[in-house]
Parts: C-alpha cells; structure tokens; sequence
C-alpha cells in the first residue's frame, strides 16, 4: 500500500529540540499533546492545545511532516496532504 504523500524525502534523522512544546517552554504556556517535525526536530504542541505549536511551525517553515511524540503512538501526519500516514522505519519516539 502506497502512502498518500510525496513528502517522506523530507524525514531526516532528527534528534528532539527539546523534552516539551519547545514554544511552551520558551513562552511559559502549556500544552496537551506534542508532535516532532520530521525535518528539523522541532518539538511542537498539537492543534488541541492552546497555541498549536506544531501546525504554527509547518505555516512558518514549511515543514510538512510530523511524528506524534507521545507514549505508544507512532503516526506520521502529512499537513501539506491533510494525510495520516503509516511510516516503517521510524524510532519510536516519546518524550519523557
């Protein structure tokens, strides 16, 4: 089965910025659930957090994929595609 996504040239072999919402951290917000861009390592909240770190990140660099960076899940969510994607391979990632 094919992915429905022509981004996956863009995963490189990231190490996390940071052990939560990079953002978060800086600004001394908080968040519900985190997400790891798969390009840089930017750790990033999700959309159900108050300031959606992770989606900001794709609007303002352009980075399309993101690995969700919770316990026991291992999605890819495409934003350029608006696709939910399987990705074999990858590190199970979760942060502390």
């Amino acid at each position: 089965m094919s992915n429905p996504c022509e981004h996956l040239d863009l995963i490189n072999d990231v190490q996390p910025s940071a052990e939560g919402c990079e953002d978060c951290l800086a600004s001394g917000g908080r968040w519900v659930h985190l997400r790891l861009c798969l390009t840089c390592g930017h750790v990033g909240c999700c959309d159900s957090s108050p300031a959606k770190h992770a989606t900001a990140h794709y609007h303002g660099v352009g980075h399309p994929l993101v690995q969700s960076f919770e316990p026991g899940e291992e999605w890819v969510w495409c934003y350029a595609d608006d696709a939910l994607l399987k990705v074999s391979g990858l590190p199970e990632r979760s942060h502390p």
